[in-house]
């Protein structure tokens, strides 16, 4: 087992752990969480025995393999596939000490050593490593072709993701990953998760992704104060189980506030009196043994919301025929010809879709993204603009394209110059950008510090179209919360690609996939596309059809007919269904928040009821609006309810 005591740890000035217990069993899928800075990389480095804590002591088998993630990647001649098996470094070692012994004059000593390190390798799965390290590599999205090129060749986040497989391929028994998911995709990730779950040493791992953590760890361990508190269950639970100790460790707090301002109220009115003297000291003695509780920290969390569009155009935008792809220049930067990566696009935008766009890496979805962006043209086809079309587009690299040497309020006022300097700075304010950090260079700022600049310069142009490619990456979960409720009440049209499955569930309602060149329906949900993936990632692309509505209907072999022809009809009735519910769908969504208020203001109206203080005789209009804010509450509640009830029955009428 791994086992901390007493252990604290400073970095400059800033303490991290003070007095820190924790004790995690053989097997455990820890996930590691906590405020950015808390210290979660810190205590990744006093694993590795990179960093020393300034008290007590960290306890692990010795005989324990432990692999991590290198943070960086040489640029190396050696082809991709021999870099990831270089991360068994037992194997490669056998393997040196085989050619050494090789080369060496045969004798009977060295035959026998020969026959010994054949055992080894032979144990080593020596024999298998090419195809194991050929199918962790497809996992994580390199094609055959790619794994034979040089390391040298790839982009920083695929070195990253070469870096992973190292990890991988280590035969370990501890197994350390600080935020493996940031250059992965969805259909990576998934693969990843599956790994994971399957992976039989202990495994520590940090990540913003709450869905990844949730399909893999069953303990969480929390930094905060300075203590390492362990949580048993998923991240859901560990949010269930804090919440919950929140509430009770609140109660605790005012319950002490109130009896140490009882105590306090006695001995100042009787410490003076000589009759009353001997009590008054006993309760300042008392009060002076009574613990302290720590007042529990202002809510401060992140929060924004989308500003409401100024046009509402519909449909927004239709694309006719559209070849989706890169124009080829020639040497003179003129146009050639181009490569197409999504052939024939059909497609509309209506207002209020929110649409989830799926497929493996490398289908084409950055690509049709940037097509409906208008930052590439069609290569053919036709993509005409609703009049009023204001779009919002965060693109995978957006950070990357900030100016690093000016400040937030510098690229805001790039795109409103005519604002006052104040109203500029306030909404700066609301994003977190307070003081003198609105006028500072953003050089020095945090992945997710840029990340959020970029999604306020969104904000503030209030689009009616919004499409957001992975805008989680670098956003801590916090952050990426705010993301998701801000994206919920979004009132326009929504286009997301994301790896991170909670925010594609909790914020779009339909899902479209580019496969095989092609944008198609896609009838499924994340599960559904989980199946899909796996099967195809098994070389079944072929027999393995795409999940839609009829293939789930009906899954006896349909008679001969002409697909093309059934396609279309049932693109068709989807579209007629669609129009028909989205108007149901959006009141019923309305319902729902009109409920939600309701109910959160009734809650606090009961709350105001059940206090006795309010039945006192200078309380008599008070307690008159209250018992009619709770009446009229409930007659409103009572009638929302009613026609929630009758929308979603229609809405079951047109699904069956």
């Amino acid at each position: 087992m791994i086992r901390f005591q007493n252990v604290s740890l400073m970095r400059g000035t800033k303490p991290l752990l003070e007095d820190a217990d924790l004790t995690l069993n053989p097997g455990d899928k820890i996930g590691l969480v906590g405020a950015n800075g808390a210290g979660k990389s810190s205590l990744f480095a006093m694993l590795r025995n990179e960093l020393h804590p300034d008290q007590g002591q960290i306890d692990f088998p010795a005989k324990w393999r432990m692999a991590y993630v290198a943070q960086e990647t040489p640029a190396l001649a050696r082809p991709a596939l021999e870099y990831a098996i270089d991360g068994d470094v037992t194997l490669r070692r056998l393997q040196a000490e085989l050619e050494r012994l090789e080369a060496a004059p045969h004798t009977q000593e060295n035959g026998i050593a020969m026959g010994e390190v054949h055992s080894a390798l032979a144990d080593a799965d020596a024999y298998t490593v090419q195809s194991r390290a050929e199918q962790l590599l497809l996992g994580l999205g390199f094609t055959l072709e790619q794994m034979q090129q040089p390391v040298a060749s790839f982009s920083g986040g695929w070195r990253m993701r070469l870096n992973l497989a190292q990890a991988l391929m280590c035969p370990s028994d501890l197994l350390l990953l600080d935020e493996p998911t940031n250059h992965l995709d969805l259909d990576a990730i998934i693969w990843l998760e599956d790994w994971l779950k399957r992976y039989p040493g202990t495994l520590i791992i940090i990540s913003h992704d709450r869905d990844f953590l949730d399909g893999i760890v069953n303990v969480v361990v929390h930094i905060d104060e300075r203590k390492l508190k362990r949580y048993s269950g998923n991240y859901s639970d560990f949010e269930r189980q804090r919440a919950a100790h929140l509430v009770l460790a609140q109660a605790a707090y005012e319950k002490q506030q109130r009896t140490k301002a009882h105590l306090e109220s006695f001995i100042n009115r009787f410490k003076a009196k000589a009759t009353k003297a001997r009590q008054a000291q006993s309760r300042m003695k008392a009060l002076a043994k009574m613990e302290e509780l720590a007042p529990l920290r202002a809510a401060a969390e992140f929060s924004f919301e989308f500003r409401e569009p100024l046009s509402a155009p519909n449909p927004l935008l239709v694309m006719e025929d559209v070849e989706a792809g890169y124009p080829i220049l020639d040497a003179h930067g003129d146009k050639v010809g181009g490569k197409a990566i999504v052939h024939r696009v059909n497609f509309s935008l209506q207002i209020g879709q929110r649409i989830g766009l799926l497929g493996v890496n490398g289908a084409g979805k950055s690509t049709l993204i940037k097509t409906i962006a208008g930052e590439l043209a069609p290569l053919s086809g036709t993509a005409t603009l609703g009049k009023g079309l204001s779009i919002g587009y965060f693109a995978q690299h957006q950070v990357e394209m900030l100016r690093h040497d000016e400040s937030p309020l510098w690229h805001l006022m790039k795109i409103a110059p005519t604002t006052r300097e104040q109203e500029l700075r306030n909404f700066l304010g609301g994003f977190n950008f307070p003081g003198d950090m609105v006028t500072s260079p953003i050089a020095p700022f945090s992945g997710g510090e840029k990340a959020r600049l970029a999604l306020a310069l969104i904000v503030w142009q209030r689009p009616n179209l919004l499409l957001l490619d992975e805008p989680t990456n670098h956003l801590d979960l916090e952050t990426r919360e705010a993301l998701t409720l801000a994206l919920a009440q979004f009132e326009g049209t929504l286009v997301l690609v994301s790896h991170d499955r909670h925010l594609l569930r909790a914020t779009t309602d339909q899902f479209l996939i580019v496969a095989d060149g092609r944008l198609q329906p896609f009838d499924g949900d994340l599960d559904d596309y989980k199946e899909w993936l796996f099967q195809t990632k098994l070389g079944k692309a072929e027999a393995v059809p795409l999940p839609t509505a009829s293939a789930k209907a009906e899954p006896t072999p349909a008679p001969a007919v002409d697909r093309k022809e059934q396609k279309r009809l049932e693109a068709e009735e989807r579209q007629r269904l669609s129009a028909l519910k989205k108007p149901i769908e959006s009141r019923i969504k309305r319902l729902e928040e009109q409920m939600a208020k309701l109910n959160a203001k009734k809650a606090e109206v009961d709350a105001k009821l059940l206090d006795p203080g309010i039945y006192e005789a200078d309380k008599k209009d008070e307690l008159k609006n209250l018992v009619a804010d709770q009446a009229f509450c409930s007659r409103d509640l009572e009638q929302l309810e009613g026609e929630w009830l009758e929308l979603q029955e229609q809405l079951e009428g047109l699904a069956a």
